[in-house]
């Protein structure tokens, strides 16, 4: 067995009027892949931002032994001179700065106080290499994927010496291809004798990479399973994650669907960086009400931009095409003229375009329709509350109070607030963009329930996912997107994994113009 490199005993932290963590136990064994896992809000990241130093010595109870020894880390550079490193969700680059910049960024080789510009980039190479990543050190951040940003990352903690690199949700705004690679980089690494820890909410990836897996629920150490000596699968870790087995991972609904209530015809859009080039191309799409249609295509399809240019033009140039609401044709040229035609888009990007963070609960629900708390352009404050009060207990949101700022909830219970943003305009149409991303199980599966709450009222759902299994789960309907394109259309009964995915490959061979 080999010997261990951290031992984190009986760590409680508080804050106000919430304890995050309870006397929690972690042990992690030198070279491993340890997978922390548990629903949103149970404590993980918490746990590691008091490993890192995020959370100093003094605000929280515990001991912390890292190689043997004691540790009371007061700022990251402490953890990070120990040979500790994290990787957060929210990457921590400068868009501008080339790839090597960033990589030795408050970490400079220079001398005599002036960078030595050769050797950065020499140094950069080597570690990129490392990391699998072949692009040119000099090359600014903003120009490559977030799946190439993830390895820059790596590579950055690499380059402090690293003995424990930790991982929050690696893989959550990447494609199966770049997180394949992101995993099999873990391994390699592993095999070099570096030791990991991975938190995340894709319990396939986990069981795939693991060696093992420590399940918090509550702020509370459930147990570890170690791979060889547990029985290790998917149930039993949903199962000590949310405290009860979750038989179906998709709720059953029985769809009462009408007729057609919103579609576009030849809708054509055009990127905003490039004016030439054509990211829509003659899409015409339709859904009924109380259908689920989803939107399945691999990362790039165009689906997001297809969802934003609907949405009052949120994205793209040279707009060409129809928009029709039950037969009659609508005009989307703002958001608000959307909004007002009862159409509702819940982005991708619940942080950034979503929320604001620094904004209560309340506000955050009530920001789409103010107009429906408020008289003559004054806001009634009680109004306001009770709607808020109303729709976090219909939302199940999890929270202090409606006075929560939304910067400190979890992913899940943040997607709960924009779905309630939309829901609180009383939409016709409502338009979820990647609404599960990042968030766990538990929480997937009351989203589901809203989502199947939308279709039982009659209002039509147009559901994007990068999840295939989840668009075969939720979705009474599925059109297929490949380079901008519908290239298939595919009914619950005859939708499968392999039909959709023989369905990109084939438009892809035939130049995007096949339609299956």
């Amino acid at each position: 067995m080999e010997p261990t490199i951290l031992e984190m005993r009986d760590i409680t932290k508080l804050f106000p009027g919430v304890t995050a963590l309870s006397h929690v136990n972690l042990t992690i064994r030198q070279g491993e892949i340890h997978a922390l896992v548990g629903e949103n809000g149970a404590g993980k990241s918490t746990l590691m931002n008091i490993l890192s130093g995020v959370y100093p010595h003094g605000s929280y109870t515990g001991t912390i032994v890292f190689e043997g020894a004691e540790c009371s880390f007061k700022e990251v550079r402490e953890s990070e001179r120990k040979g500790i490193g994290i990787i957060h969700q929210e990457l921590a680059l400068i868009p501008y700065l080339s790839i090597g910049e960033n990589i030795f960024l408050t970490n400079e080789r220079a001398k005599n106080s002036v960078i030595d510009w050769d050797k950065t980039y020499a140094e950069a190479r080597v570690l990129l290499d490392l990391v699998g990543l072949k692009e040119n050190p000099s090359t600014p951040v903003k120009d490559i994927s977030v799946g190439k940003q993830q390895l820059v990352e790596i590579a950055k903690a690499l380059s402090r010496n690293t003995k424990l690199l930790i991982l929050d949700e690696p893989t959550a705004s990447l494609n199966e291809d770049d997180s394949e690679h992101l995993l099999g980089l873990l391994v390699n690494l592993k095999a070099k004798g570096l030791t990991s820890i991975l938190i995340s909410h894709k319990l396939n990836e986990i069981s795939k990479v693991a060696d093992s897996i420590t399940i918090i629920r509550d702020g509370v150490t459930i147990e570890t399973l170690k791979k060889g000596k547990d029985s290790i699968d998917e149930d039993r870790i949903i199962k000590g994650m949310v405290g009860r087995e979750l038989l179906d991972r998709f709720p059953k609904r029985e769809p009462k669907i009408g007729d057609t209530a919103f579609e576009i015809k030849d809708w054509n859009v055009y990127s905003p960086i490039n004016p030439e080039r054509q990211m829509i191309k003659n899409v015409s799409i339709k859904v009924r009400k109380g259908e689920v249609v989803g939107l399945a295509g691999l990362m790039g399809a165009g689906r997001t931009e297809l969802a934003m240019s609907i949405f009052g033009r949120s994205y793209g140039l040279r707009i060409t095409g129809k928009a029709f609401k039950n037969g009659k044709e609508i005009q989307l040229g703002t958001v608000r003229q959307a909004i007002d035609q009862g159409i509702a888009y819940s982005t991708e990007d619940r942080k950034t375009a979503g929320l604001n963070l620094i904004g209560d609960i309340k506000e955050n629900i009530t920001i789409a329709g103010l107009n429906k708390v408020s008289r003559h352009w004054v806001i009634d404050a009680d109004r306001e509350i009770g709607v808020a009060e109303e729709y976090r207990g219909k939302l199940n949101i999890r929270s202090s109070s409606i006075l929560q700022k939304a910067g400190n909830l979890s992913g899940g219970n943040q997607q709960k607030v924009v779905l309630s943003k939309w829901i609180f305009t009383e939409p016709e149409v409502c338009i979820l963009d990647e609404p599960t991303r990042g968030i766990d199980v538990g929480a997937k599966y009351e989203i589901y329930m809203i989502i199947n709450e939308l279709a039982n009222e009659g209002k039509s759902v147009i559901f994007i996912s990068s999840e295939l299994p989840e668009i075969l789960g939720i979705s009474d309907r599925i059109y297929v997107m490949n380079e901008g394109r519908i290239v298939g259309e595919f009914g619950r009964a005859e939708a499968t994994p392999e039909g959709i995915m023989k369905c990109i490959m084939q438009s892809t061979a035939e130049g995007g113009n096949g339609k299956y």
